[in-house]
């Protein structure tokens, strides 16, 4: 294969390295260099880091507030249980962090490795509060001169904030259950996405019991500053962004449904308008969650990307693959839509190349449209097109038409799947067809699988990994 084939009648046109005529001169976009990344990569690892820095932090306050004092076998243990309960609150400060859609989250690390992250991070919380409570009551136990089960209901005695704790690790447990691949399977994402809200109210159950039981806060000297700060900052940063953040921006821009188009493949293209739209800050490559209809914020949210460089309008194309998407036909005008976001960092901020190469697959080329129609001209610009026939791959026309305007080279592979990421009839390989393949931008997006098999033969093209983007899409 080469990235410069065209359809059999379709010409193909030269590339034009001047600005386009649609792309303001004031995009704020500067051409890339590998600084770019390297600066996300080491945000990354510095936001990791800094939980874990945390976690000691937290375990040497508790050591100077004379932890060791307890000598013996049942002292160690229950300095054990401390340090185990530090550990977890600090995995539940990251949870909070990583949920909120704080923008500094997504810039550093993309919403869709914010998302594995916290995931990672609840169940390795929960793990070690298991931990935690089964060592403190063994502990508790033997100097209560008890056995573990009679000590763990004797809790419910000690006062409310452990009661509440109590409480927080059965929410925790139910949310660990249903989360596990064959229960998941088995419920409907609207049920499971409401059952997971759960995590967030475990977590404030469980946060005055450290306060109040905890004995390196018996005053409120600097560790008890220092968690205070830790709580009050993620919480106050989960409930902005995730709540106060959404309702100001739907209040202020009002958004609705402007028109409603379905395309030759089925799928379904949504403009949405408002007051102030080009406030809202979305960029090309972004996606929002969105929801419609009347009483909207209180309905099951879904990610779409953008599928036209955001203006005036947004605009999202959608293949109806379940009740939601097919319901998605039936809009009509004027209906209300709530979106929060925008999210993602599969934008042309990401760059770090000159060359710009757009590979996607099926729903997976509308945000490739979105970043054709923006891209800065830097470079050179290519478009690979993946379906099974051009009738399947929505807004195709559009894409050749805005790959033809730009100067892009431009290809379709059009046929069943082979063993490569191309088709039986035209296996494709990205080794040796990429001109300059050090200094080239790939974006991927398509099927998981299929994404991968681009991935790593881009891998042995010589692109380097901080210059392939492909994003997950996650709620």
């Amino acid at each position: 294969m080469t990235i410069t084939a065209t359809p059999p009648g379709r010409s193909s046109t030269t590339r034009d390295t001047r600005r386009p005529s649609h792309l303001p001169a004031g995009t704020g976009l500067r051409a890339p260099g590998p600084g770019a990344s390297k600066r996300q990569r080491r945000r990354a690892d510095a936001l990791q880091a800094l939980v874990w820095l945390t976690a000691i932090t937290g375990i040497a306050f508790m050591i100077q507030s004379g932890a060791f004092l307890n000598s013996g076998m049942w002292g160690w243990l229950a300095m054990i249980s401390r340090a185990l309960g530090i550990v977890a609150a600090v995995m539940m400060l990251a949870q909070l962090l990583l949920a909120s859609r704080a923008p500094w989250i997504d810039r550093a690390i993309g919403h869709d490795k914010a998302i594995m992250l916290h995931t990672e991070y609840g169940v390795t919380s929960v793990v070690v509060m298991l931990l935690h409570i089964a060592t403190v009551t063994v502990a508790d136990s033997h100097v209560a001169g008890t056995n573990p089960a009679s000590q763990l209901i004797a809790y419910w005695s000690y006062g409310w904030f452990l009661a509440w704790a109590l409480v927080s690790l059965a929410a925790t447990l139910v949310v660990l259950v249903t989360s596990f691949a064959s229960a998941r399977a088995r419920i409907p994402y609207h049920k499971w996405h409401a059952i997971h809200l759960l995590s967030y109210i475990s977590i404030a159950l469980a946060v005055p019991h450290q306060f109040l039981q905890g004995e390196t806060f018996r005053q409120m000297g600097v560790a008890w500053w220092f968690w205070f700060v830790l709580w009050a900052g993620s919480g106050a940063a989960f409930l902005y962004w995730r709540v106060v953040k959404p309702i100001a921006v739907n209040r202020r821009h009002h958004l609705s449904v402007s028109s409603v188009r379905r395309e030759t493949d089925g799928s379904v293209t949504i403009t949405l308008g408002g007051r102030g739209v080009r406030r809202i800050g979305v960029r090309s490559g972004q996606f929002l969650n969105v929801a419609f209809g009347r009483w909207a914020f209180m309905k099951e949210m879904h990610p779409y990307s953008l599928s036209a460089a955001p203006g005036d309008t947004l605009r999202i194309t959608v293949k109806p693959l379940g009740d939601a998407s097919s319901a998605l036909a039936r809009l009509k005008p004027g209906t209300a839509a709530w979106i929060e976001g925008p999210l993602g960092i599969f934008t042309h901020e990401s760059r770090t190349g000159r060359d710009l190469l757009l590979v996607g697959a099926g729903i997976g080329v509308t945000p490739l449209r979105a970043l054709l129609e923006d891209a800065p001209a830097w470079g050179a610009i290519s478009v690979v097109v993946r379906g099974r026939s051009r009738a399947e791959v929505p807004l195709i026309d559009e894409i050749q038409h805005l790959a033809s305007a730009r100067g892009a080279r431009y290809a379709e592979l059009l046929g069943r799947r082979g063993t490569t990421w191309g088709t039986t009839e035209r296996p494709v390989s990205l080794v040796g067809t990429v001109a300059r393949p050090k200094d080239t931008d790939l974006y991927i997006c398509g099927p998981v699988e299929w994404g991968l098999q681009v991935e790593a033969d881009a891998r042995a093209a010589g692109i380097p990994d901080h210059a392939i983007h492909r994003e997950e899409f996650a709620w």
